[in-house]
């Protein structure tokens, strides 16, 4: 009689990463067009965003260009302590969060509004004409933006003064003005991205099971009802998820709108110089880059916090979010 000896635990445990691993390129086989449709986003992401990040070295360094990354001292927490210290820091810091809360409050809800009123119109060439004609701005520059502004307000050639001079009003100065430039930094945004977005919560609202619907139509609700109890409740996951990202961009003002905005006018640097604004200048018109990149990697490092304490709350608030702790 012949006798097998026992498996040990070397190759009990070799056995099951074997089976694992066949399970997972099992698994991966089967859902192959799946990860080919992703592959240009993964690469996208791993070219330029994981591979420059080595680059953040240089937040470290007085990085001079000829001389390279070895060839540049190194400085420590030096520009760090600068930007902390520096007395443009408060104005920044309070600009770049007071423009964000704005656009918070004011442009994030914006497209989920319009979203629920279209919803309601059905389809029909209305709703059609509506959805072309709010996100077509999306496709515009934010430098043919300054321009039409330009041609819009301006005090010389403006179309809204040239009216007013004609029915002998006062011409009304709004760029360069610091008291309408947040007005005008929450309009341009809201005209410029309530279409796009939108196409995000019209898809979410797409989802929705019609039967809810017809049984609150049932139960006597009127429309606002249903939008409030079914269509909201319906897409609060994609509310969510698009509001926790807003958070962690707090500190990442629109910098192409900003500069658009400010223009050439110094005046405007006490309500609409941003974090953003300030690194450019130092980083491309002072050939700062080491603070220039200090910068930028302090506000990754409060963006990630960001994204986490946004998520577990959510999470704890309403059990939705980017990820849930494991049970």
């Amino acid at each position: 009689m012949t006798t097998h000896a026992a498996a040990g635990p070397g190759q009990s445990a070799t056995s099951t990463w074997r089976a694992r691993l066949a399970k997972l390129g099992r698994k991966m086989w089967f859902y192959r067009y799946l990860y080919l449709l992703a592959l240009p986003g993964v690469l996208y992401f791993l070219v330029f965003s994981y591979l420059p990040m080595w680059g953040v070295v240089i937040a470290f360094k007085d990085f001079r260009l000829f001389r390279g990354f070895d060839g540049s001292p190194w400085v420590g927490f030096e520009h760090f302590t600068f930007f902390f210290s520096s007395p443009n820091f408060p104005r920044l810091l309070r600009n770049t969060i007071l423009i964000s809360g704005f656009n918070l409050a004011l442009v994030f809800p914006a497209p989920i509004i319009l979203a629920l009123l279209l919803n309601e119109i059905g389809d029909g060439w209305f709703k059609r004409f509506v959805q072309t004609v709010s996100y077509l701005p999306h496709f515009i520059s934010w430098i043919v933006v300054g321009g039409l502004l330009t041609y819009t307000f301006s005090l010389s050639m403006g179309v809204v003064n040239i009216q007013l001079q004609r029915l002998g009003l006062e011409p009304w100065q709004i760029l360069g003005n610091k008291s309408a430039f947040y007005g005008l930094v929450v309009g341009t945004g809201i005209w410029k991205e309530i279409g796009w977005e939108t196409i995000i919560y019209l898809a979410a609202i797409a989802g929705i099971n019609p039967e809810l619907y017809e049984a609150a139509k049932v139960d006597g609700a009127n429309r606002f009802q249903r939008a409030l109890q079914i269509t909201l409740p319906g897409i609060s996951a994609v509310i969510v998820i698009m509001l926790i990202l807003q958070i962690s961009a707090i500190l990442n003002s629109n910098f192409l709108q900003i500069l658009i905005l400010q223009g050439s006018d110094a005046s405007l640097y006490e309500v609409g110089d941003v974090i953003d604004t300030w690194v450019y200048r130092a980083g491309f018109l002072k050939s700062q880059l080491s603070l220039a990149t200090a910068v930028g990697l302090f506000k990754g490092v409060v963006g990630l916090v960001l994204v986490y304490f946004a998520n577990k709350a959510a999470n704890r608030l309403t059990g939705q979010g980017l990820w849930s702790r494991p049970a």
